[in-house]
C-alpha cells in the first residue's frame, strides 16, 4: 500500500432531507422521508405541522429516496418501498423530492471543497472523493478545514474519511456518521477496518454478502485471514484476487478528475401498472415525454447518441431491453423518440407495465449530432 497517499471521501450528510430541514427547520429531530410520487407539497400552518403528509397515508409505488437518523432508527432507508416504511414509522413526514434544490447544494458544496482541494472526483450528487496528498497541511487540520468550508456554503454537514485509498477512505467516511471525521493509516487497518462486517466494503453487495455468509466469513477479518486460493476457488480468479486486496486495505485506483460518461438515460414507475392498449394515450404521453427530457441531457451535457435503447418492466417485474443503432448521432428529441418508437416496436406489449425507460448510449460530441429535419413529430402514439 502507498502510504505517502492522502485520499479522502466526502461523504454529505442524509442530503436529500438535510437540504428539506433547511427549508423546515421545525422538523428537526423528526422521522422525515423523501420520496415518493404524487406527494402534496407541505402547507405547515400556524397550529403545528397539520400541514405535512406522513407516511402513513401514502398509498403507490414509490420508493424512499432519502429518510433523517431518526427515520433510520426506525428502519426506514433508502430504496425501500414507502408503503413498506409506512409499517416501520407511519408517523413519520413524509416530503416531495426537490431535485433542483439538491442540484444547487451540490454545486455549493463542491465549488467550496475545490477551492480547497482541486483534485476532485465526482461520484453523484452528494459524494466526492479527493487526493489531498500534495497539500501540505496537516492531515486532521484540512479534514475540519475542508468541513467548515462545507457547512459555511451550505448549512449542511458532511463526513469525511481519509486514507491512502478510495476503498478505505469509503468506509471511513461511514464510521463516525454525522459531521464525521476519521482519519484511518496502513496500521489501524486491524483494528478499526478487521472488525466490521464485510458488506462495509464498496462493492460486496447482499449476493457477495451471502456466499460469504455461507462460507462462515461475516467480518473484514475474517476474510482477510482466508488463503487467497480458497477465494479464487469460490469467486473465480479475479474476484477472489479483488476480495484478498481489499480485506487487506489494497486498492491503487486514482483519483479520476475527468470521465466520460457511458450512457445517459431516463425512466419512470408509475403509480399503477398501465395497458398498452387501456392506456394508449397516457403511455404515449410519458414516453415521449422521457425522449425529450433525455434530449434535453444530452444537449446540456454536450453529447449525441449512436444508439437508443428502451427498456420495460412488466406488472410482473420482467423486465426487457431493446436498442436501436442509427447510421448518425442524434440529439433531437424527435429523433430519439422516432428511434425509440422503433425499438418498442420489438417488445411484447400483451401484459400491463409497470415501469418505461430510455438510454442513450454510444455518446460523442454534440457537434457530431446529426442534423433535425423537422419532419418527425414528437407526440407519436404508443404502438398498437
Amino acid at each position: 500500500m502507498n502510504s505517502n497517499r492522502r485520499i479522502a471521501h466526502l461523504d454529505m450528510d442524509a442530503f436529500f432531507a438535510s437540504v428539506e430541514l433547511l427549508r423546515y427547520p421545525e422538523l428537526r429531530g423528526r422521522a422525515v422521508v423523501v420520496g415518493g410520487r404524487s406527494v402534496p407539497p407541505p402547507r405547515p400552518q400556524a397550529d403545528g405541522d397539520k400541514g405535512f403528509a406522513r407516511l402513513r397515508d401514502y398509498v403507490g409505488r414509490g420508493v424512499v429516496t432519502t429518510s433523517t437518523y431518526e427515520a433510520r432508527a426506525l428502519g426506514v432507508f433508502s430504496g425501500m418501498g414507502l408503503m413498506k416504511s409506512a409499517q416501520l414509522a407511519p408517523d413519520a413526514i413524509l416530503l416531495p423530492a426537490n431535485f433542483d434544490a439538491y442540484r444547487h447544494y451540490s454545486r455549493l458544496f463542491k465549488a467550496a471543497v475545490a477551492r480547497i482541494a482541486p483534485q476532485i472526483e465526482d461520484r453523484g450528487i452528494d459524494e466526492i472523493y479527493l487526493d489531498l496528498s500534495d497539500i501540505a497541511e496537516d492531515t486532521h487540520a484540512l479534514g475540519q478545514r475542508l468541513r467548515d468550508a462545507v457547512f459555511k456554503a451550505t448549512g449542511l454537514t458532511c463526513s469525511i474519511g481519509i486514507s491512502p485509498n478510495k476503498l478505505l477512505s469509503k468506509i471511513c467516511s461511514d464510521l463516525d456518521k454525522p459531521n464525521g471525521l476519521t482519519v484511518l493509516g496502513a496500521d489501524d487497518i486491524a483494528a478499526r477496518i478487521w472488525p466490521l462486517p464485510v458488506r462495509k466494503i464498496n462493492g460486496i453487495g447482499p449476493k457477495a454478502n451471502e456466499r460469504l455468509a455461507g462460507l462462515g466469513i461475516a467480518i473484514i477479518g475474517e476474510l482477510a485471514a482466508a488463503p487467497p486460493e480458497f477465494l479464487v476457488e469460490h469467486f473465480g480468479r479475479s474476484n477472489g484476487a479483488w476480495l484478498h486486496r481489499a480485506a487487506h486495505g489494497i486498492d491503487e485506483r486514482p483519483v479520476v478528475t475527468e470521465s466520460e460518461p457511458k450512457s445517459i438515460s431516463r425512466e419512470t414507475t408509475f403509480d399503477r401498472d398501465l395497458h398498452a392498449a387501456r392506456d394508449r394515450a397516457e403511455l404515449s404521453a410519458i414516453f415521449t415525454d422521457l425522449c425529450l427530457r433525455l434530449a434535453d441531457d444530452l444537449q446540456r451535457k454536450g453529447y449525441a447518441s449512436r444508439t437508443i435503447g428502451i427498456k420495460l418492466r412488466y406488472a410482473d417485474f420482467r423486465a426487457v431491453t431493446r436498442d436501436l443503432t442509427l447510421p448518425a448521432p442524434v440529439a433531437d428529441g424527435r429523433q430519439i423518440r422516432k428511434a425509440a418508437g422503433e425499438c418498442l416496436k420489438r417488445v411484447p406489449l400483451d401484459a400491463r407495465i409497470r415501469l418505461l425507460g430510455v438510454r442513450a448510449s454510444g455518446l460523442s460530441p454534440l457537434a457530431e449530432a446529426a442534423p433535425d429535419t423537422g419532419a418527425q413529430q414528437a407526440e407519436l402514439p404508443f404502438p398498437d
